[in-house]
């Protein structure tokens, strides 16, 4: 039976989701694992971690070999342990005996560039790296609305909305579900601020879109991309993500709702409809051949795209480690395909597997 390791960066990450694709892995073939991989012994090079155990349906503590094939779902920051890790996962890319479901995606500003050279760079926000305050003061005196977000974030961390008005600028921030909101008197006590800030972590500026709603919501698609088990790109769904009143964030995780596509879509004109769903399938169909070909192989995408009110539409983020919250609230009929996906696509990997994916895998160095 083949091994099939689930790998994370901590034991309660995902939880629900993990247990749902370990009760499907022995119908599929599958033993399956769950472990971080700070846990690998580099002498031994065996694994503490869970077992699960098919017959009575529950994880048992065991030390095992590194599972043949590893579905990545470890997510960095900036403590200690991630930065432990990383170098462990990537020394794991570069075994030839163990195969990546997916490989990751380069940070924002890296992913921006790629795409800038792409049929996608119309639907692109400009982008460009924050190393001084300065920057940040020209773009606002040029365009007064611009939002600043970490290269390396996730999940709406850390992101900011800053609007310059006549004398003061006023920043805006989600965290905890609420909205932050802070005036600045002059330039020079934003500074004071936000330097530290962008000494920190890494940060890219971009400028501010109006994606907000009839009742200044924020809201965007999301739409889930995954291989099927023939390995063929399908679209496995997509929803509305809708932020609180006055907020800059749609994110589940700041406290958004959702309301599946069909709906909202409902409302538009027969050709504003039309429009839109013609923009994205160019995009859907176009983005996963761009990424593969310049970066690296993959099985899922995460694709969150803003509609502006003047039509446009825009490529707000791309994430290779996807959530399904979206798709599961909207579509939950979904359920059991999103459970075996990835277990089926390992199936497909395991039978066609071939030295030229692993040769691309120097590409991956990226988190």
């Amino acid at each position: 039976m083949n091994t099939f390791g689930i790998m994370t960066l901590n034991v309660e990450s995902e939880a629900s989701y993990i247990n749902e694709i370990a009760a499907r892995s022995h119908s599929c073939g599958m033993e399956c694992f769950h472990f971080l991989p700070s846990a690998i012994n580099p002498h031994t090079q065996l694994v503490q971690g869970r077992r699960y155990c098919a017959l009575e349906q529950n994880w048992t503590d065991e030390e095992f070999p590194i599972p043949s094939l590893i579905y990545d779902r470890c997510f960095y920051g900036d403590d200690v342990h991630s930065k432990q890790c990383i170098p462990i996962v990537t020394w794991l890319k570069s075994r030839e005996e163990i195969t990546f479901l997916g490989f990751g995606l380069p940070n924002k500003l890296e992913l921006y560039k790629i795409l800038s050279d792409s049929r996608l760079a119309p639907y692109l926000p400009h982008s460009q790296a924050v190393k001084d305050c300065s920057e940040v003061i020209s773009a606002l005196t040029k365009q007064k609305k611009a939002i600043i977000k970490p290269i390396n974030g996730s999940q709406g961390y850390g992101i900011y909305y800053l609007k310059k008005n006549d004398k003061t600028i006023h920043v805006k921030t989600e965290k905890n579900k609420k909205i932050i909101s802070r005036i600045f008197p002059n330039e020079s006590k934003l500074f004071q601020w936000l330097q530290p800030l962008i000494n920190f972590r890494p940060y890219l500026i971009q400028p501010y879109l109006e994606l907000s709603n009839t009742v200044s919501k924020p809201f965007d698609i999301r739409i889930l991309l995954q291989k099927d088990e023939q390995g063929v790109w399908v679209e496995r769904g997509k929803g509305i993500r809708i932020g609180n009143t006055g907020g800059i964030l749609s994110n589940l995780s700041a406290g958004g709702s959702v309301v599946d596509f069909t709906t909202w879509s409902s409302t538009l004109s027969q050709i504003h409809k039309e429009y839109i769903c013609s923009e994205l399938n160019f995009i859907t169909t176009n983005l996963p051949e761009i990424l593969e070909r310049e970066i690296s192989p993959l099985f899922e995408i995460g694709i969150d795209i803003g509609v502006a009110k003047n039509g446009a539409l825009w490529i707000l983020d791309v994430n290779s480690k996807p959530g399904r919250k979206v798709i599961l609230k909207t579509e939950p009929e979904l359920k059991e395909t999103l459970y075996q996906a990835p277990l089926l696509y390992g199936e497909y990997l395991i039978r066609t597997e071939s030295k030229e994916r692993k040769s691309s895998y120097e590409k991956t160095l990226y988190h």
